[in-house]
């Protein structure tokens, strides 16, 4: 029998992912191979939690797919391990499936194949579920409490960047014996001669009664550099142009400044993705803990920028307004209206301002009538009520972009787009299937890889030093980014069926050719799955558009989070 395996690593940072597949492999080769089966195909996860069903796993999704295939590759699937493929009920979840499509399981532990009709079996297997459900839950309750403690009782840096004013500095050898042996150092944070001062002046203008945005504006107007320009390597993603509000009101009531770390001030929990759908499983979401319930030990941990006294006045002004709802910086305490979380933005996210880059907030304009019951939808670049405005872009222009506007222009030019389907995809697949940015992903993945080997080798040698740990950490880091990047932006592994894509894009033609009669969340679903991107430049009143109909004949939805 030919057969399927599928494996799986959670964390690429703390396990290598190719020692794990090949010990996963070689148990499911020790199992079937006696049997007189032999694997064919190989689906193996890296850095997918055990705790996501197997629908939003790339690899065991893609394996799900192709079992509904009368043309699939296996008869049977294998795993290596029952604790790394099933989590709590998802075997009793899943199993029914393969069952369905006539493909067999087999399973170490069992000792072979997986009896739909045995009792004995079907317990085995949902006991593993729990055990595996057990372990990821112990593991968690450790790692809280180790962390706990080690906030409480002692002044160890705990890990995280350091906050803009502070930087890192050698504080020794690390805790960890078999750490320290590789040349890996404790740190503490030390003032930043270039950022500790920039933090001073943004409390002394708060204590002077200025607002969130105559701080913001200050720095800007005098060249302070902000965080994501100070630390571009950290911050490649964001705006180095400006201060942003936000920026400012974090640093006034961040309490690090005064000389004590404050650990745990947020907390991770799980929710049901669909609680109309308990099988599609949770996703783990941020909340903040209340201040009470922050962990500070008894003395301080580092050097302190800010007076504790004058933090208590700053900040305590600031967490006011906040709480009262006042406007970013007005200094005003003016309750927010609450927002209509019922209205959704066909376009949110996908429109770009031409002139500085930023993208467009939607917002619903009520008509002036007096039921108020009509209006129209508008897009904005609101660059100015988020940043302070650099001197580039001192003569930005308002933008404002009409939904109705684009949609009647949209909605053409997609029909024309998506009127001959077998040409289309014959045109899409005739290009290189490999894109400009995992060319480039590629390409860093492999210079990083050059360069930890080298600085590892420094180590070896006992040459290391902090800045060679700072260094190491800092490309592994990178690294471990450029990774998810490439997973987020994969392909399907399977060989693309041009009648598949065909027929996908027939019936992606068709939403298109109904989308005068759609809805906002039609609209919102199609253009996601074509990956719109529009670019607006509202002093020549022109938009430029892309959409990737390929991508969205063959895209695999898939969530990605670290976990056990």
């Amino acid at each position: 029998m030919d057969l399927a395996f599928l494996g799986r690593v959670s964390t690429e940072d703390a396990q290598d992912p190719e020692a794990s597949r090949m010990w996963q492999l070689a148990r499911a080769r020790d199992l079937v191979g006696p049997l007189g089966h032999r694997i064919v195909v190989e689906f193996f996860d890296v850095g997918q939690s055990r705790s996501l069903p197997w629908k939003r796993r790339p690899e065991a999704s893609a394996l799900l797919e192709e079992i509904k295939r009368p043309d699939r590759r296996f008869d049977g699937i294998v795993i290596g391990e029952p604790q790394r493929a099933f989590y709590g009920h998802q075997f009793a979840m899943t199993f029914p499936v393969l069952t369905y499509y006539g493909c067999a399981l087999f399973v170490p532990e069992v000792g072979g194949r997986v009896d739909p009709d045995s009792e004995a079996h079907e317990i085995m297997m949902g006991l593993f579920g729990g055990m595996s459900k057990g372990e990821r839950s112990r593991i968690q309750k450790r790692t809280r409490t180790a962390m706990h403690e080690l906030a409480a009782r002692t002044d160890r840096r705990l890990g995280g960047r350091p906050p803009y004013g502070y930087m890192l500095a050698d504080a020794g050898p690390h805790p960890n014996p078999s750490r320290a042996a590789t040349g890996q150092r404790r740190h503490k944070l030390v003032p930043d001669p270039v950022t500790a001062p920039v933090v001073v002046k943004i409390f002394e203008w708060g204590a002077a009664g200025d607002g969130l945005r105559a701080i913001a504006q200050r720095l800007t107007d005098q060249g302070a550099p902000s965080p994501s320009a100070h630390d571009r390597r950290r911050n490649p993603h964001r705006d180095p142009r400006g201060w942003s509000h936000a920026t400012v009101r974090t640093i006034l009531t961040n309490p690090v400044y005064t000389g004590y770390r404050y650990w745990g001030k947020q907390e991770k929990f799980e929710q049901l993705l669909d609680v109309e759908d308990v099988a599609a499983g949770n996703v783990t979401r941020m909340r903040w803990r209340d201040r009470s319930e922050w962990i500070r030990p008894a003395g301080p941990t580092h050097e302190a920028i800010i007076d504790p006294v004058l933090w208590e006045t700053v900040a305590g002004r600031f967490q006011a307004a906040a709480r009262q709802g006042a406007s970013p910086g007005s200094g005003r305490y003016v309750p927010r209206r609450p927002r209509n979380a019922q209205r959704i933005y066909p376009l949110a996210g996908r429109v770009v301002c031409a002139y500085c880059d930023h993208r467009l907030s939607g917002n619903f304009n009520r008509s002036t009538a007096k039921d108020r019951t009509d209006g129209r939808v508008l897009y904005r670049c609101e660059f100015d009520k988020r940043f302070a405005v650099p001197a580039d872009l001192a003569d930005h222009p308002p933008v404002t972009l009409r939904q109705d506007a684009i949609f009647a222009a949209l909605d053409a030019d997609l029909a024309e787009v998506f009127s001959d389907p077998r040409a289309l995809a014959a045109a899409l697949l005739a290009e290189d299937r490999t894109s400009a940015e995992q060319r480039s992903l590629h390409e860093r993945r492999r210079r990083l890889q050059e360069e930890i080997e080298n600085l590892v080798g420094f180590i070896a040698k006992g040459t290391a030093s902090d800045a060679i740990a700072a260094a190491l950490a800092a490309k592994e880091a990178e690294l471990a980014q450029t990774k998810q990047r490439l997973t987020e932006i994969a392909r399907p592994r399977k060989k693309v069926d041009p009648g598949e894509i065909v027929a996908a894009l027939e019936l992606i033609g068709g939403a298109v050719g109904a989308l005068a009669q759609a809805t906002d969340a039609e609209r919102r679903d199609l253009y996601n799955a074509l990956d719109l991107r529009i670019r607006y430049d509202a002093t020549k009143k022109r938009a430029h558009y892309t959409v990737s109909p390929l991508l969205s004949a063959t895209r695999v939805d898939s969530r990605v989070r670290r976990g056990t």
